[in-house]
């Protein structure tokens, strides 16, 4: 020490100590997976690869509802329920599903999930009835439950912050791939060899998807286990629908929802009838739009980043409106136009409503997201069977006014989020 600094320290006396300074301890490191790393590339791959199985076999049977009628010799409506039961089973045992995830991880909970609906689309094709199709349909519907919840639990989890919104999306994008692959091979395939092929085809495609997710899917590094007693569970889910936000941003999901499940469950029989009377391989290729909600879910984190969440959801519905009011027409490249906006702005607002889900939860993640994801998948039920319905007693416009009452909802919702953001808050 500097003799200065020791005389100092002499004068001040032996009674007195002069206190060291207090030791900051050093931040620890972020080691949550960030944006172009290697870890990142596998991750977004592999739930990418989720995303594709989840949808080509949770719609299987969209794309072919007028082959299935023929057979069966059974109405749109009944018809119909081979997608809503899927649905349905999804968004009643998602949160089940998600509470499995809390327990026992979230790669395990995917990978049991997907097995098992692998497995039964592979026994799909097979159904005697429409009977029996709707029951496993309902039962691979649960069984996907797994996915969805678990996996942007997944992310919220292994991925930092800011790479959260552009990782949800991907995931997204690739449910988007799904539903399109799905419909288009299955289309053209049915054509040749009919729908019981189409159908075993997508069960082997899922298969190979389902292999190479859970091969590339890294082990996740900061999972913590939960509870699963029912007690625990229950107050989870009532600490998230009591929270505002979140109850806004579920109701969203669901009505964007409604609207994209009307409009995809509808459109191969508007396209196999008059005027048009396409061929069951080119209504199938109309999937091909999809690649729109690819871009837009990809691009949605930088939508959000410019316009926010509120004013990312508004200009959502804004394109869905438009593409709905444009599908009216009896021509068919604006039929095509109409889709492209639905499909673009539909999977932008779901992209944006969901990462905020994953955001906004600061515990039960799982949970938070599995209520979403019941939400959704509600609305995707009462989509398909209310525009199945109002197509039978009104045509495609019954169809059509049926997504602008869901359109509106959505932006009644967003507004009142807008209002409720610039209330003053209360002093302390």
């Amino acid at each position: 020490m500097p003799a200065a600094s020791t005389e100092a320290s002499t004068r001040v006396g032996a009674a007195t100590s002069v206190p060291a300074p207090p030791v900051t301890p050093a931040a620890s490191p972020d080691t949550r997976v960030d944006v172009g790393t290697p870890a990142y590339r596998r991750m977004s791959l592999a739930l990418f690869l989720a995303g594709v199985a989840t949808f080509a076999l949770l719609y299987s049977t969209q794309a072919l509802l007028p082959l299935i009628s023929a057979d069966y010799g059974s109405t749109v409506s009944d018809v119909s329920w081979t997608v809503a039961a899927a649905t349905g089973g999804l968004a009643l045992f998602v949160i089940p599903m998600s509470a499995l995830s809390e327990r026992f991880g979230r790669r395990a909970t995917m990978t049991g999930a997907v097995a098992v609906a692998v497995g039964i689309g592979l026994l799909v094709p097979f159904a005697p009835s429409l009977g029996v199709l709707v029951a496993l349909r309902a039962v691979q519907g649960a069984a996907l439950a797994g996915l969805p919840a678990s996996a942007t639990a997944y992310l919220a989890e292994e991925v930092r912050p800011r790479a959260l919104i552009t990782a949800v999306g991907l995931y997204v994008a690739g449910n988007s791939v799904g539903g399109m692959s799905g419909r288009v091979l299955s289309g053209w395939v049915a054509q040749e060899w009919g729908w019981r092929v189409a159908l075993a085809v997508l069960g082997v495609l899922a298969v190979g998807c389902a292999v190479a997710f859970r091969l590339l899917l890294p082990e996740p590094k900061h999972f913590t286990r939960g509870s699963l007693r029912p007690g625990v569970v229950a107050r989870t889910v009532r600490d998230h629908l009591a929270n505002p936000l979140l109850r806004r941003l579920y109701a969203i999901g669901a009505l964007f929802m409604t609207v994209f499940g009307g409009v995809y469950t509808v459109i191969g029989y508007r396209l196999t009838e008059e005027p048009f009377s396409l061929p069951q391989g080119v209504v199938g290729s109309i999937f091909l739009v999809y690649l729109v909600g690819t871009v837009s879910a990809s691009v949605s984190g930088r939508l959000v980043g410019r316009l926010g969440r509120r004013g990312t959801l508004y200009l959502s519905g804004a394109l869905t409106a438009a593409g709905l009011l444009v599908s009216l027409a009896d021509r068919l490249p604006l039929i095509l136009l109409g889709l492209v906006l639905v499909t673009g702005g539909f999977f932008a607002g779901h992209s944006a409503a969901s990462s905020a889900v994953s955001g906004t939860a600061q515990h039960g993640r799982a949970q938070a997201a599995a209520l979403y994801q019941s939400a959704y998948y509600i609305g995707s039920s009462v989509g398909s069977t209310l525009g199945a319905v109002a197509f039978h007693a009104a045509g495609w416009g019954g169809t059509v006014a049926v997504g602008l009452l869901a359109v509106a909802g959505v932006s009644a919702i967003t507004l009142l989020g807008t209002l409720a953001a610039r209330r003053p808050v209360p002093a302390a």
